[in-house]
């Protein structure tokens, strides 16, 4: 047995012996695809396990999550810190080898893999980000980001269609450093590929603008490594190699179904075994020659790792100016002074709509850092070009104009990212920009087509990543368009999803309150729910001040100091009809609170001494206004409260008239309200 052929079977019994001990997990992905991904760690990828978070590394992702076993081998024969102990607790409580991958670079595990399509899509986005650093970082002599992102994507992954939308994205983009192996294995969970996935994926990667090779042998590692080479060396086109294996490589099990996410029984762990002349016992052998080659690999890395350190300190002393800015961007630092620029609103009853007021936001805040994204084809709406910051394409593809909006550059230096209507992508893509690291990325659309993205987002807040949406359109004011697009349940539906953070403001001032706080949170992503409609800029010296939003709510008005008779809670654009209702009550000697609420996450993380400031518990007359459904709010209202809300769809009418119609008026507000008082 040769020295590669021997490592190869070592990721592969490490695999099954993980399997094997948890007795769960998927054996046949890795039995099929150790080759592959042994070529790749051992001949072309950089990295540097004593120093995992290195800026210049390659990028690897398992798009193929489920097939984690191997990951987590070649991670230890690699030298990162996933222990021989770690391997044995695969898939057990606390252990740093779940299930499916979950982004930890301290441990060489770039993202969080295994719904399937996910990580193709963060591929992506890491790609993009490599090639905006560099086109604003490098200079002659100097190329600080000079690293490929690499992938295993499987039949699964191309079955998805957030993988259609990415990689029609990617070729548009034409991202040469972004390099795909695709075991082409013909098997999924539930069967044969045969049974629904009959198309020539080749010719249609070849359609995307891809740079498109099939090797015929997975095992035939020679082949693999000149397919890699020749991807390498295609520098305008992402690059995908289909190389065909057989799942479950060497077990009694190949090419079945069977040995997709099932272990295999002991007489067939035997069998395998010795297929590869591998002993029997001990579980877990590691070949000491196989654990010196892996540690050649680690080695170099180190030595490029200091290479580039090297170079780092050059364009540190050539490009002084440069470097600090390099270090805030991938040290996530922000720079003195980067919200001196956002706007503050002056009062006024005819308004602005909080995304037009997001828009004049975001503006300012990019002046100072370093924000990339854009929209699914919605710029014009979402209000979120950034002016003058270019439009992020293929250098020398097009015009200088971004649907006649963008003025700057046409090349990887911009920063606006025309994604098309591609949402799921966008939000996968978004994903991958925040793993890449060093920048931050956002994306918009409008609030019912949050559900396109939906499974991007949860990845997002399960990974703590730092993703800013933006939201608009977001609620049945929005008028004609209808029902189809009138978002009911999603905000509630967000704020069920643990680790996004919700932000509802009701005017400009708190739109521009909510922006420091997305930029700051460093926990997770942030979604930013923006109207279409106008609503009044708050009189801040007559009320509150806006700053309030940081804590997710706070007094906004009250008649007087002291427990009021009546509390009301609202978000958005309800704040306002909720504040005439109020001033009517107080008018009339009611004892009343009007609370804006605009974000539920940011309040609960409040102490409680505080909440119970905003909400007394003694007070239990309440009223909570908010155009969407009305589930979660009896947390706050309570037993004895009213829940002004909707819950059925909207209909095609003007805003205002559905407003009405749906009871959003001050008249509504206030029969609720008497009715409250005269029960207490």
């Amino acid at each position: 047995m040769d020295i590669d052929e021997l490592c190869i079977n070592t990721v592969r019994m490490l695999s099954l012996d993980m399997v094997q001990r948890a007795n769960s997990g998927h054996p046949g992905m890795p039995l099929g695809a150790a080759p592959m991904a042994y070529v790749l760690w051992s001949r072309f990828l950089r990295y540097n396990p004593k120093n995992p978070a290195w800026q210049d590394r390659d990028r690897f992702v398992l798009s193929a999550g489920h097939g984690s076993a191997l990951l987590y081998s070649i991670l230890h024969l690699t030298g990162y810190d996933i222990s021989i102990d770690e391997l044995k607790r695969f898939r057990q409580w606390g252990s740093l080898t779940p299930g499916d991958p979950e982004s930890n670079i301290k441990y060489g595990i770039e993202a969080t893999t295994g719904p399937l399509g996910q990580g193709f899509a963060n591929g992506v986005g890491m790609a993009i980000a490599e090639r905006q650093m560099a086109a604003k970082f490098n200079r002659p002599g100097h190329e600080i980001v000079n690293h490929y992102t690499y992938a295993i994507v499987s039949d699964g992954d191309l079955m998805e269609g957030i993988s259609a939308e990415a990689a029609s994205l990617a070729g548009h983009l034409r991202l040469g450093r972004l390099i795909y192996l695709y075991d082409s294995n013909g098997i999924t969970l539930a069967g044969e590929t045969k049974l629904t996935f009959t198309e020539d994926a080749c010719k249609r990667f070849d359609s995307y603008g891809w740079h498109v090779q099939s090797v015929k042998d997975g095992n035939d590692i020679e082949a693999i490594e000149k397919a890699v080479e020749r991807a390498r060396a295609e520098t305008t086109s992402p690059s995908l190699i289909a190389i065909s294996t057989h799942i479950g490589h060497g077990s009694p099990k190949h090419d079945t179904f069977g040995v997709h996410g099932s272990p295999l029984s002991p007489d067939e762990v035997i069998a395998t075994k010795r297929f590869y002349d591998w002993p029997l016992e001990p579980e877990f052998y590691l070949p000491e020659d196989a654990l010196a080659h892996f540690s050649k690999a680690s080695e170099k890395g180190a030595g490029i790792n200091s290479q580039w350190d090297a170079l780092l300190s050059s364009y540190g002393d050539r490009y002084p100016d440069l470097l600090k800015e390099w270090k805030a961007a991938v040290n996530r630092q922000l720079p003195e002074g980067w919200d001196s620029d956002i706007p503050i609103f002056p009062p006024d009853p005819k308004g602005i709509a909080t995304r037009v007021a997001g828009g004049k936001v975001m503006n300012s805040v990019a002046r100072h850092l370093s924000l990339i994204g854009g929209s699914g084809d919605l710029d014009p709406s979402t209000n979120t070009t950034l002016a003058g910051k270019g439009s992020f394409q293929c250098p020398g593809t097009g015009s200088e104009t971004l649907q006649g909006a963008v003025s700057g550059n046409w090349g990887y230096d911009g920063s606006n990212i025309a994604f098309g209507v591609r949402e799921h992508a966008m939000g996968g893509i978004l994903n991958g920009i925040a793993l890449h690291n060093g920048l931050t990325p956002f994306g918009s659309t409008f609030l019912v087509f949050s559900d396109y993205m939906r499974p991007a987002i949860r990845l997002a807040a399960l990974s703590k990543l730092h993703v800013i949406y933006i939201f608009t359109h977001d609620s049945i004011a929005l008028g004609q368009d209808g029902p189809t697009h009138q978002p009911i349940e999603h905000i509630s539906g967000m704020r069920c999803m643990p680790g996004l953070t919700v932000i509802r403001p009701c005017d400009a001032n708190e739109t521009a309150e909510a922006w420091k706080v997305a930029i700051r949170h460093s926990e997770g992503p942030v979604a930013l729910i923006l109207t279409r409609q106008n609503v009044p800029v708050i009189d801040r010296t007559r009320y509150s001040s806006a700053e309030g939003l940081r804590y997710g709510a706070y007094i906004l008005a009250e008649s007087s100091p002291g427990n009021p008779d009546l509390i009301f809670m609202a978000t958005g654009s309800e704040v306002h009809a909720t504040l005439k209702a109020s001033e009517i009550l107080m008018n009339e000697g009611v004892k009343t609170r009007v609370v804006s609420m605009p974000s539920w996450e940011l309040f609960e993380k409040q102490p409680v001494e505080y909440r119970n400031s905003v909400l007394p518990p003694e007070v239990t007359a309440r009223v909570s206004v908010e155009a969407a459904a009305t589930f979660g709010w009896h947390r706050y209202v309570g037993a004895s409260g009213e829940i002004i809300g909707i819950d059925c769809f909207g209909a095609s009418a003007q805003g205002e008239v559905l407003l009405e119609k749906f009871g959003f008026t001050v008249e509504n507000i206030l029969n609720k309200a008497r009715g409250i008082l005269k029960k207490s």
